[in-house]
């Protein structure tokens, strides 16, 4: 167990680590009228605590798309010493993290499931703190059995995929790059990012079901399903592994392969560095990347 620290302004800050599924979601933030993850989470919190503007403060590692699945997403949140108060007897520091995950999982759907809370740094930043993001693509192809009670978090296709090809394509993506063919652009962001590893396998399994991951120090928006969809062109022989380098190279959105469906993308894991190093590491993502910086 860590010690609890004062965040600014004598805050307590928590990491929470969680999964869902992402099926009758909305995605990650919140919407008026809308069930989303966020929205959740703010209910529950509200239920266990006093609502304070100054607190709860959520930030997650990826904001998700709706029907986007979570094996492991994480989040952190602030909290004042007085709203700790409200766990009663289980409001000590040798206590608190487990009451706070098991209050928060009696009161959430069963389609999120809180796996850990714990006391962060100060430094601590669920985005900006993270050095890598872990996704999976899964695929049902012509190859494959179309098992329907994976159907909420697979794709089907129709024809076979072509393996070999599909991991050609994926080796002109690995580096530092310029993804904007595969981004949806955002104001004031970027689309640089460092794809390290794309693996595509057939699972050995009754099922023989392809899966794409990806792990990148970030993802910018729509970036993975839009890689997957330019994989699957490659495999059904719509597209050449050398057509995916030249798209990357053309660094532009337009006529590029189609996103694929949510459902079959799930964040697999997130990864932190030393806490020594967080608060490097969250200046260091904060900063507006570009290729001549990086060269």
């Amino acid at each position: 167990m860590n010690e609890p620290v004062d965040t600014v302004g004598g805050l307590v800050r928590f990491r929470v680590d969680f999964g869902y599924a992402g099926t009758n979601f909305n995605g990650w933030a919140k919407q008026p009228g809308l069930r989303t993850v966020e929205r959740s989470f703010l209910e529950a919190l509200e239920l266990v605590f006093e609502p304070d503007p100054a607190c709860f403060g959520l930030t997650v590692a990826g904001r998700t798309d709706a029907g986007v699945h979570a094996h492991h997403q994480v989040l952190h949140l602030d909290l004042a010493p007085a709203q700790i108060k409200r766990l009663g007897r289980f409001s000590g520091p040798s206590m608190v993290e487990g009451a706070i995950r098991d209050r928060l999982n009696s009161l959430l759907d069963d389609d999120i499931r809180v796996h850990a809370v714990s006391f962060a740094p100060a430094d601590f930043d669920a985005r900006f703190a993270a050095t890598f993001r872990r996704y999976r693509y899964r695929i049902a192809d012509g190859l494959a059995i179309k098992d329907p009670i994976e159907a909420g978090n697979t794709l089907w296709t129709r024809w076979p995929l072509d393996m070999l090809a599909m991991q050609q394509a994926a080796l002109h993506l690995i580096g530092l790059n310029d993804f904007a063919s595969f981004c949806r652009p955002r104001p004031f962001s970027t689309t640089i990012r460092e794809l390290r590893e794309v693996r595509v396998l057939r699972r050995e399994d009754e099922n023989s079901v392809v899966e794409v991951h990806l792990l990148a120090d970030a993802f910018c928006h729509n970036m993975v399903r839009s890689i997957v969809g330019a994989l699957i062109a490659v495999g059904e022989g719509r597209a050449t592994p050398e057509q995916i380098r030249e798209r990357l190279k053309a660094a532009d959105r337009k006529s590029s392969y189609k996103v694929v469906a949510a459902k079959g993308l799930t964040l697999m894991e997130v990864g932190y560095p030393a806490d020594s190093e967080l608060a490097a590491q969250v200046s260091r993502a904060k900063d507006m990347r570009s290729l001549e910086d990086e060269a």
